[in-house]
């Protein structure tokens, strides 16, 4: 009986998340009440499973960076040569990123969990793009650090991308992932 509970907890906790994101992307000062409505729950069990806003918006942060680390394993970027690695951990990344717009483009509020797991998410990267300048796709001398500032911004622009709203296959995860890829390999400058 207990694992039953346990299991609705979480199932109610999951819709409470996923209808947070899409409310809050609608209306960033949407109510808890509203957040429950969406969920097709009532605000006591959304109170009872967040004690106040600011307790949903930590857990937002820490669910959709779990789901980003998640993404970056599933892409197993120790299996593959590093192009490929990064091509693969960028368009799960980009999947992610666009179900989770909201709080993983907004300043959301950073607990300890949330901030250790940026910090994993930081480590892989970092990881993943010394294996590229190791495998001679990044200058030996190129800044890693600036370098995952640039494929950061870059990821995040392309979920803007103008237009890609009306183009369906321009926000598909492999197109955006090649995008995304490319820029930071060979910039926009003409290729030899």
């Amino acid at each position: 009986m207990a694992r039953a509970l346990r299991a609705d907890a979480e199932r109610s906790v999951r819709a409470i998340l996923e209808a947070a994101e899409r409310v809050l992307a609608q209306d960033a000062g949407a109510s808890m009440e509203q957040i429950a409505e969406a969920a097709g729950l009532t605000r006591i069990t959304v109170h009872r499973r967040f004690a106040s806003r600011q307790a949903l918006l930590e857990a937002l942060a820490v669910s959709a960076k779990q789901q980003l680390i998640e993404a970056i394993e599933e892409a197993r970027p120790d299996a593959a040569p590093a192009l490929v690695a990064l091509y693969r951990v960028t368009a799960n990344v980009l999947t992610v990123k666009s179900a989770w717009r909201f709080t993983l483009s907004h300043a959301t509020p950073h607990s300890e969990a949330a901030a250790a797991l940026w910090a994993e998410i930081n480590a892989h990267t970092h990881q993943l793009l010394a294996r590229a300048q190791r495998e001679g796709l990044l200058a030996p001398d190129a800044d890693l650090e600036w370098t995952m500032q640039v494929y950061y911004a870059l990821l995040n622009e392309a979920l803007n991308k103008p237009g890609s709203e009306a183009d369906p296959v321009g926000q598909d995860p492999d197109v955006l992932a090649t995008l995304v890829i490319d820029t930071l390999l060979h910039g926009a400058g003409p290729r030899p």
